[in-house]
This record gives structure tokens, C-alpha cells and sequence, in this order.
């Protein structure tokens, strides 16, 4: 080696030099096929309405949810996750509208399924059909009751499998639901529904722009669901939510929220290597959003985001920036 030389021996920076080189060396890459867009779906509503708390997100009648759908596959994306706005004079404290088979979200995903080859992804929860906004069951002291919920939780999963959802997707945090799920999906036949288990679901505050959404918010009130969801301090606890749901029979599993969870997305995706989702949720996409509309950060900031999610190890993100974000993909 030249004792004289003033210049580094390596130069990282010619990989960087031109887009077509940097693109050559690219070590993670977003597509369309990584994005799936959520769908507000509100009972009694003609055509749709905006959504304040979540920027260029709106909700569907069901009468304007095709021109929805034919948007989604005209910008290429896969998949769609469905969550129903229910009639408030619906709602009761054992959440019977879930398990209605001709309930709004049932209604939705037939529609969906005869006009599109989308895949369906319906939530299992009860919080958008309980009166009390909370994901299970109540006992007497008003706490969440696990094992009475677990029957409720399997009916709705039933009643969205018979309806033509090819994921049922238990957000409700309750311990056992998932197997619980699975042999009820296998013993009356369908076999080939997919459990896609929010497994590291965290009691987070990045949730407030969806629960307006859905209008779970003002049931829920000051209520807590620091009982069932993960304490945001945990990461060994996630794993082992993970482990359970996957002995127990779901074939993907998801953290939730996104961005402020990314070591969790990669601890999973390394001790598992499973198929991992993750959600980009209302508050990180409402947040990013307001930055742009106040133009303090670029609209570039939503791939760079997403891109976060691949680089930890996710396979797909569900975020209401699919359909923005697919545009600019299929450029």
C-alpha cells in the first residue's frame, strides 16, 4: 500500500452516483404488491364522506364502494382490509350485529368479491359493534372477560368466512381466540381461510383518527384497553404473542402500530420467518399527512416511510396511503 496516499482506499460513494446505479444495489424495494388499502365502509350512507381526522381518506356506501374498488385494481394492489361504520342504534353490549350475516361488512365483502378478484381482509373485533367500544365482552365490573368473548369473536370470524372473506383478521387481542378460530374455520369447511393475526397489537395512542373513524372512539370514552392490548414497553412479551398465535393456527401474523414498532417488526420477522405484516396506522399516516399539507415535509416522505417497514422485515403493510403510494409506484 502507497504510505502517500490522500484519498480513501474505498469510496462508498460511487454506488451512489447515478439513480441507475443506486437502483442496481437497491437492498429493499416497494412495490404494489406490498400495499394494501383499508376501506371505511358507513351503513345508510349515499355515495361517500370525508374523513377529517385522516387527510384524503374517506367513508363508503355501498353504493359508491365499486368506484372505490375499481380505483384500487386500476392502481394494481392486491388487497383490501374492510371495517364497517354501523348504525349506532345497532350496537349493544354483546356486539350482535357482528355475527348478522347480512350485516353491513358481510354485505361489502360479497359486493367486493362479485365485482373484483381482491383479496378480503375482515377484521374480527367486536369495539365497531359494541356499545361500550371495547373488543370483547364485559363482565359485571366492567372488565373485559376473555373466555366469554372467545365464542362471539369465532361467530363473527364464521359469519366473514361464509360471506367470501379470504382472511379473517383477530384484532381483539383476547388469549386463545386464534386457536379457537381455526377449528371452528376447519371443521365446518373452510380450510383455506387465512387467519392474519394482529399477534403484537399495542394498547397505543396512534389509534385516535381510526376509532373516530369507525366511531368506536365516543363509545369507548375514556375507557382503557390496557388489559388485553401490549403494554408499549414490550418487546420479548410480542414475541411471545406471536409464538402462540402460530401454534395455534394463524398463517400470518402482524404488528400493529408501524413506524414507532419497527424492532418488533424485525424481531419477529428474524425469529419466526413467517409471513409478517404490519400496520401503518390512522395516527402515522395522519401525521405524515398534516406535515405534507403544511408543506413541512415533501409527499416522498410517504415511500420513504413505507420503505422503513420493508427494511425491518415486512412483507406487506396495510396503510391508507396504498392508493396514493401505488400511483406514484406504477409511474
Amino acid at each position: 500500500m502507497n504510505a502517500s496516499r490522500k484519498f480513501p482506499q474505498s469510496r462508498l460513494r460511487r454506488t451512489r452516483f447515478t439513480a441507475s446505479i443506486r437502483n442496481l444495489i437497491a437492498e429493499n424495494d416497494l412495490t404494489v404488491n406490498d400495499l394494501i388499502q383499508p376501506i371505511f365502509v358507513k351503513e345508510g350512507l349515499d355515495g361517500f364522506e370525508a374523513i377529517n381526522s385522516l387527510p384524503g381518506i374517506n367513508r363508503y356506501g355501498l353504493n359508491a364502494l365499486d368506484l372505490e374498488i375499481e380505483k384500487i385494481q386500476n392502481n394494481k394492489i392486491n388487497a383490501v382490509a374492510i371495517f364497517p361504520v354501523i348504525d349506532p342504534n345497532k350496537k349493544d353490549e354483546q356486539g350482535t350485529e357482528s355475527l348478522n350475516e347480512d350485516n353491513l361488512v358481510c354485505e361489502a365483502i360479497k359486493q367486493i368479491k362479485k365485482n373484483s378478484d381482491l383479496a378480503v381482509i375482515a377484521d374480527v373485533a367486536l369495539d365497531p359493534y359494541t356499545s361500550h367500544g371495547h373488543d370483547g365482552l364485559l363482565d359485571e365490573s366492567g372488565y373485559v372477560d376473555n373466555d366469554r368473548s372467545l365464542a362471539t369473536l369465532t361467530d363473527q370470524a364464521m359469519t366473514l368466512a361464509k360471506a367470501g372473506a379470504d382472511m379473517v383478521a383477530p384484532s381483539d387481542m383476547m388469549d386463545g381466540r386464534i386457536a379457537s378460530i381455526r377449528d371452528s374455520l376447519e371443521n365446518n369447511g373452510f380450510v383455506n381461510t387465512i387467519i392474519l393475526s394482529y399477534a403484537a397489537k399495542y394498547s397505543s395512542k396512534f389509534y385516535g383518527p381510526f376509532r373516530d373513524a369507525v366511531g368506536s372512539s365516543s363509545n369507548l370514552g375514556v375507557g382503557s384497553k390496557d388489559t388485553y392490548q401490549m403494554s408499549v414497553a414490550n418487546i420479548d412479551e410480542a414475541l411471545h404473542e406471536v409464538r402462540m398465535d402460530l401454534e395455534e393456527g394463524a398463517d400470518i401474523v402482524m404488528v400493529k402500530p408501524g413506524m414507532p414498532y419497527l424492532d418488533v417488526i424485525k424481531s419477529v420477522k428474524e425469529t419466526f420467518k413467517v409471513p409478517t405484516f404490519a400496520y401503518q396506522v390512522s395516527g402515522e399516516y395522519a401525521m405524515l399527512k398534516a406535515a405534507i399539507q403544511n408543506e413541512w415535509l415533501v409527499e416522498d416522505v410517504l415511500i420513504e416511510s413505507l420503505l422503513s417497514f420493508k427494511r425491518a422485515g415486512a412483507d406487506c403493510v396495510l396503510t391508507y396511503a396504498a392508493n396514493e403510494v401505488a400511483v406514484k409506484l406504477n409511474q
